[in-house]
């Protein structure tokens, strides 16, 4: 059974920082990309980021490119987005999601339940 478990989330000020987690299970990393997706209030879900199981190569989009960082922990089964100097328009639910393939296309198979991020002062 495929499970992606997201945490990390919460409330902070414009300027902070934040570290979330997607824990997974139930399938081949190998096989998959994970994706880091978000979704903020009235706006449609939109990719920010995305790691390949296989060769550990990142995309990030261009408006986060610069202070969003993904990284995994394969010992852990853990992937990460470290987020950095956060602004208002990141208040959203981040989901984490796994994709089959070799490439970033944020067309995902698995979706986490989300989880919360409010940047506000």
């Amino acid at each position: 059974q495929v499970q992606l478990v997201e945490s990390g989330g919460g409330s902070v000020q414009p300027g902070g920082s934040l570290r979330l987690s997607c824990v997974f299970s139930g399938f081949d990393l190998d096989d998959y990309v994970i994706n880091w997706f978000r979704q903020a209030p009235g706006k449609e879900r939109e990719g920010i980021a995305c790691i390949s199981g296989r060769d550990n190569s990142t995309l990030d989009v261009n408006y986060v490119k610069d202070r969003f960082t993904i990284s995994r922990d394969i010992a852990k089964n853990t992937v990460y987005l470290q987020m950095n100097s956060l602004e208002a328009e990141d208040t959203a639910t981040y989901y984490c999601a796994a994709e089959w393939g070799q490439y970033c296309l944020f067309a995902p198979l698995y979706w986490g339940q989300g989880t919360q991020v409010t940047v506000s002062s």
